[in-house]
């Protein structure tokens, strides 16, 4: 559920600030919105779980913050 979770806090980052349910700290919000909206902008109507994998194959090119976020959340 906590992997849901996340998944769905990177989906709602681009999408819609003021709508975002928290399931994130603001940082951890700020640290991947851009990542998201840089790799992922295409696959936003494609569900969380696909943001995620999306940010997992972009992992390197990622920036330190957002991959830190995905690997404290196991990801």
């Amino acid at each position: 559920m906590y992997k849901f979770s996340v998944a769905l806090f990177l989906l709602c980052v681009p999408v819609s600030m003021s709508a975002f349910a928290h399931s994130g700290t603001d940082q951890e919000e700020k640290a991947c919105t851009r990542d998201v909206q840089r790799f992922c902008r295409k696959l936003l109507d494609q569900g969380d779980l696909t943001i995620l994998a999306c940010l997992k194959e972009n992992r390197p090119k990622l920036t330190p913050a957002c991959r830190y976020v995905l690997v404290s959340h196991g990801q």
